[in-house]
């Protein structure tokens, strides 16, 4: 097999090369190299070149933290919240249905966080009007939110 091909296969498991890597995360080679050297990304194995080959869940992995990036997660973060996914499941649906379920309440929990003040400054009328044009869902979430916000301490 050519090494120099664009993505190597191995068995069913795609390996790519870090300018591959990069184009399909739409990262630069710089990133990949640093995220490596912080332990955010590792390569799956390297080819007989030395080359470090990374899968396809390096790359789902990249736009894990890329989208936590535009959270504005520190890299620290990151790595944190990412070595805590792991020890979660091993199991790679699993993890990426956990990832984005946490991800979406995160960014629910810094929505809600961000209304707080706003809601508070409304008169018991409005709030009233507002709550009423919710859909019976929309309230239960905004509730077990609420719940969750509360007693995450706890947690």
């Amino acid at each position: 097999m050519n090494e120099e091909r664009e993505v190597k296969t191995d068995g069913d498991m795609k390996l790519y090369r870090i300018g591959e890597l990069a184009k399909a995360a739409g990262v630069s080679e710089r990133t990949i190299d640093y995220y490596t050297k912080l332990g955010l990304i590792k390569p799956e194995e390297r080819s007989l070149k030395n080359y470090r080959l990374y899968n396809d869940e390096t790359l789902n992995r990249l736009e894990r933290i890329n989208q936590m990036k535009q959270e504005k997660y520190s890299l620290e973060e990151i790595r944190q919240t990412l070595i805590k996914w792991n020890s979660v499941a091993g199991e790679e649906h699993v993890t990426d249905k956990l990832t984005s379920l946490e991800m979406h309440m995160q960014r629910l929990e810094r929505e809600v966080n961000e209304l707080q003040p706003l809601l508070g400054q409304l008169k018991p009328v409005q709030a009233r009007k507002l709550l009423t044009g919710l859909l019976p869902q929309s309230a239960a979430c905004i509730e077990a939110l609420k719940y969750l916000l509360e007693h995450s301490s706890m947690m």
